[in-house]
């Protein structure tokens, strides 16, 4: 009799004890899991180079098996070329961001926005802009003049004359001018300059942004 009461009363304390928690699955959304490859692979290419990194070490990492890196990536320049497309439309969207605070019809104030926020952010993150299109394989001239700050720039200009605050016969031409622009100088000051003086580059590179549209300086 003594002994079944003890065997109960056992077993209610073990159904009194708190479950043991149940492993969290390591189960990602296939974006987050995509990101995290990608900020491990940008992490080691700006600490060691792209040359000297290594897949294993990307998802090493990362905390991830290495076949789980090419679920989504098929090779080292897919994954760099994924971080380019990324480093562009963060770039774009500070700059957008920039233009927005304008008045909706200060079109000069938007063009100067736009050369202002276009420095401070390629001065910002120009060692990995370098280590991104430069790092592991030449510039291709589609690189160069095919991408997303320049047709925001075109699609600026439009607006501007549509607005009649400039006239621009030919938007394209002159966004890429300007973006081309926009990296000599800055590359220039980079080299040169001991301490890249911002401001008058961004001063600079506004007044040649208005003349660029026949706009006064100011």
């Amino acid at each position: 009799m003594l002994r079944s009461l003890t065997s109960v009363q056992s077993q209610r304390q073990i159904e009194s004890m708190p479950s043991k928690t149940k492993p969290r699955s390591r189960t990602k959304p296939p974006e987050e899991r995509r990101n995290e490859l990608m900020n491990a692979a940008q992490q080691l290419f700006l600490q060691r180079g792209v040359a000297r990194t290594t897949i294993e070490q990307v998802t090493s990492t990362a905390d991830v098996a290495k076949g789980t890196f090419y679920l989504y990536f098929s090779s080292k320049d897919d994954v760099l070329a994924a971080l380019g497309d990324r480093y562009g439309q963060e770039r774009l969207a500070k700059v957008k961001a920039a233009v927005a605070q304008t008045p909706a019809d200060d079109w000069k104030g938007k063009l100067a926005a736009w050369a202002e926020a276009s420095v401070s952010g390629y001065l910002d993150s120009i060692r990995l802009h370098d280590i991104l299109f430069y790092g592991s394989r030449p510039p291709t001239r589609e690189g160069l003049v095919e991408n997303v700050t320049i047709d925001f720039l075109c699609d600026l200009l439009q607006a501007g004359s549509h607005a009649h605050t400039w006239s621009v016969e030919d938007p394209r031409f002159v966004a890429v001018f300007l973006f081309s622009a926009l990296h000599g100088v800055v590359d220039d000051a980079h080299i040169k300059e001991r301490h890249v003086n911002r401001a008058r580059l961004v001063h600079r590179l506004q007044q040649l942004c208005f003349r660029a549209v026949a706009l006064p300086p100011g």
